[in-house]
């Protein structure tokens, strides 16, 4: 095989009480990537089209995964990287884990698979680090494995997947204002309150027994973030209304996806999700605020080989 094209989905992460630690992949939403092997033994990043990207391999996500993968291995075959950028740059719903994890996952397959998925991941982050300053993973782990998947530790780096719900809907509203990772991460409190944290891990705690008991109340009641959304969501305009609006509509919780500006709505089953994808729509239009609004499954797959 010397080409693969592949969809990498867009993730939520932090999923409120699980900052840095959790997220889950998005189903309907992601970039399309072609990986091709070449014969001059360079790494290239020949075209990207969707989003203004640099194309050098060391200023760029995809290039700087991919080049740690093969670095690793001592490789010194040569690929392209095509890249089709659906998700936004600084939207919150990982942009930049999307690329990485996808130039790894090609590449690996390429190669005739040297790495498990899950090995993938400490090469996808060093996308991250280039991307936010920071190699976190809840955002690359669940594109590649896919469902949930929660960090239990980064010194040594070991990554658990968690189960989905089958009738979980995500709901994603996106203003169209950029807010950068690296800013979003300047103003977090360094220092928190230890009845605060208790809660927070508390929350974790319950939320990840809810995915196991199928419990889509004890989910939405742990979906709370006692630590980082009061102080992010001032970055995010109308977010007390929208959360507001989307309790009171059913919504199993309401949260901040990544660093923003993005916002999430987990649902059960389609008809809450759909009704509050109206009353999302309904709401932002009148605000001068151009969106865009996502509806999704979890996707339990990950990244997606796809034909041409």
């Amino acid at each position: 095989m010397d080409k693969i094209k592949l969809f990498a989905p867009a993730t939520v992460a932090n999923l409120s009480c699980g900052f840095d630690v959790l997220g889950c992949c998005l189903d309907e939403v992601g970039d399309e990537m072609l990986i091709s092997k070449n014969s001059e033994q360079k790494l290239r990043i020949p075209k990207i089209t969707g989003q203004d990207l640099p194309l050098e391999v060391d200023k760029n996500v995809a290039g700087v995964a991919a080049k740690a993968l093969l670095d690793e291995l001592g490789e010194k075959q040569g690929f392209d990287i095509e890249i089709k950028k659906n998700i936004k740059a600084g939207s919150g719903i990982g942009s930049s884990a999307a690329s990485a994890a996808g130039a790894v996952f090609g590449i690996n397959k390429l190669l005739g698979e040297p790495f498990s998925t899950n090995q993938l991941i400490k090469f996808a982050m060093e996308g991250e680090r280039l991307a936010s300053g920071n190699a976190h993973a809840d955002n690359v782990a669940p594109a590649l494995l896919g469902n949930f998947s929660l960090v239990r530790s980064y010194e040594p780096l070991e990554i658990l997947s968690l189960p989905s719900l089958p009738e979980f809907r995500i709901l994603v509203l996106h203003p169209l204002i950029e807010l950068k990772t690296k800013d979003s991460r300047s103003i977090i409190r360094q220092n928190v309150a230890l009845t605060k944290a208790i809660n927070q891990w508390g929350n974790l705690g319950a939320l990840v027994s809810a995915l196991y008991t199928k419990d889509y109340e004890l989910f939405g009641r742990s979906l709370k973030d006692e630590i980082i959304e009061p102080v992010r969501s001032i970055l995010i305009p109308y977010f007390d209304e929208l959360k507001a609006l989307a309790i009171a509509n059913g919504a199993l919780g309401f949260g901040i996806s990544g660093s923003g500006p993005s916002v999430f709505a987990m649902c059960k089953g389609d008809v809450v999700a759909q009704k509050l994808k109206s009353e999302f729509q309904e709401f932002y239009q009148d605000k001068n605020i151009d969106f865009d609004l996502h509806l999704s499954k979890i996707n339990a797959e990950g990244i997606k080989i796809v034909s041409d």
